[in-house]
């Protein structure tokens, strides 16, 4: 992967990204939004989009315009695209929290402002899609982990089109039995896309991927791989096609959302597998600390799913959606997110920084740029703190679990603050950076910049 192949935005993005992150966290420490407000109040809404789309979102486009070149062995194709797809993105969310917000008399912004917001977040994902989905069509036939990754892409158009729905029915532009019956079943529909499809599904196909290359573990593509992609694609063909149901409030959905729940669990379950065996078939005997802390993330994923059927089972589902939903976006998607930022940063880092001079001159390894004896301990309170903080939502104690946010808060910030060392080299031994400057904290330059 040569400096050039490098994305100059996914730093970027990848700030953005933390930076919502850390206002989420700190709006969950003040008691905004759930568990202080309902599941279906605006303040919790403004809390839900900050963390998807924000958090989450922008991390996922920020790794994936870096790494579909890395999946497909191809340039990135309309590299000019990323700053305009993070330009509609940012301005889109504000936009949608803002009319949020108006909802709760928190601002005087109108509720027609969303349709607006939502737009921008459609042209924003929409010209995201653009250029990665012209790098994957280019490069057909596509890897598995490619597979996933534009499953995951039809997944977000979903989603982005699911939400500037009920932004127009929100705003009362938009109305009549239908719309009604849309926004009242619906919600699920675009949850299920926004998390299980575009955010878990294309997760998967890229773990796939970089958990091989950073373990240097086999990479060739099971018949168990084919499963995941095969069963995973139709429970999000289950969900899209649910949508009628919704629309005229049929007895069905329910039923295409058990349909949907039991092939989904199904592909984790072999999903699940899959990672357990490249963890066993490594060649790298002492994993890094990035591969150990995504054992939090696979873990977070398990006891979801395992609290998914327990639910199911006792009917207590829609009284701890909440609880479900927190464990599956901090813990799995969350915890996985910061365990690969913890390796990528560096890595990104050390390619602009260091691999033009590889062999002209004495270099730090990528392992150099981190020091994982005292990052270590923060992804263990990271995770702690996600796991009773389902247990107080589920028992439901808010005061406990605003307590037990501002220590995965604190997490959060130390892991960030790791993160920024290795950006700015701060751990490299000095006679070993020296002649170099400490690269843009945002954004990775093309080529090395040697001080004069």
């Amino acid at each position: 992967m040569p400096g050039a192949s490098l994305s100059r935005w996914t730093l970027t993005y990848f700030a953005c990204a933390l930076l919502c992150l850390v206002g989420a966290e700190a709006l969950m420490v003040m008691g905004f939004g759930f568990p202080g407000a309902t599941i279906e109040a605006p303040e919790t809404l403004i809390l839900v989009h900050l963390v998807a789309i924000g958090w989450l979102s922008l991390l996922m486009c920020g790794a994936l315009f870096q790494f579909v070149p890395v999946l497909v062995a191809r340039p990135l194709l309309g590299d000019e695209l990323p700053p305009v797809a993070l330009a509609f993105i940012l301005t889109g969310l504000v936009i949608l929290l803002s009319g949020f917000a108006g909802m709760t008399g928190l601002v005087a912004v109108p509720a027609e402002a969303m349709p607006l917001g939502g737009l921008l977040l459609l042209l924003g994902f929409g010209t995201a899609i653009l250029s990665l989905g012209r790098t994957l069509w280019a490069a057909r036939p596509l890897t598995m982990p490619a597979r996933f990754v534009v499953v995951g892409l039809a997944a977000l158009a979903g989603t982005a089109l699911f939400g500037e729905s009920f932004a127009l029915i929100l705003s009362g532009l938009v109305g009549g039995e239908a719309a009604l019956s849309l926004l009242l079943n619906g919600v699920p529909l675009h949850a299920l896309l926004g998390l299980g499809g575009w955010l878990t599904f294309t997760a998967m196909g890229v773990s796939y991927r970089l958990l091989a290359m950073f373990m240097l573990a086999p990479e060739t593509e099971r018949f168990s791989t084919s499963v995941v992609l095969a069963t995973g694609t139709l429970t999000l063909m289950l969900i899209a096609a649910a949508t009628p149901f919704a629309l005229a409030a049929e007895s069905g959905l329910a039923g295409m959302l058990l349909a949907a729940a039991v092939t989904g669990l199904c592909a984790l379950g072999v999903y699940g597998s899959d990672m357990l065996a490249l963890y066993r078939q490594r060649k790298r005997r002492n994993i890094e600390l990035n591969a150990v802390a995504a054992i939090g993330a696979f873990a977070a994923l398990l006891a979801a799913c395992l609290l998914l059927v327990f639910l199911l089972f006792s009917g207590s589902l829609p009284e701890h959606v909440g609880a479900l939903t927190y464990l599956f976006a901090f813990g799995w998607l969350g915890g996985l997110g910061l365990a690969k930022l913890y390796k990528i940063v560096a890595f990104l880092t050390w390619l602009e920084c260091f691999a033009p001079v590889l062999g002209k001159r004495q270099t730090p390894r990528v392992q150099d740029l981190v020091d994982e004896r005292h990052a270590a301990p923060w992804f263990g309170v990271y995770y702690l703190a996600v796991g009773l903080g389902t247990l107080t939502l589920l028992v439901e104690l808010p005061l406990v679990f605003r307590i037990v946010a501002g220590v995965q808060l604190f997490a959060t910030l130390a892991i960030i603050r790791h993160l920024y060392r290795a950006r700015e080299l701060l751990n490299v031994p000095p006679d070993l950076r020296r002649g170099f400057a400490r690269p843009h904290p945002f954004w990775p330059q093309p080529i090395a910049r040697k001080l004069p």
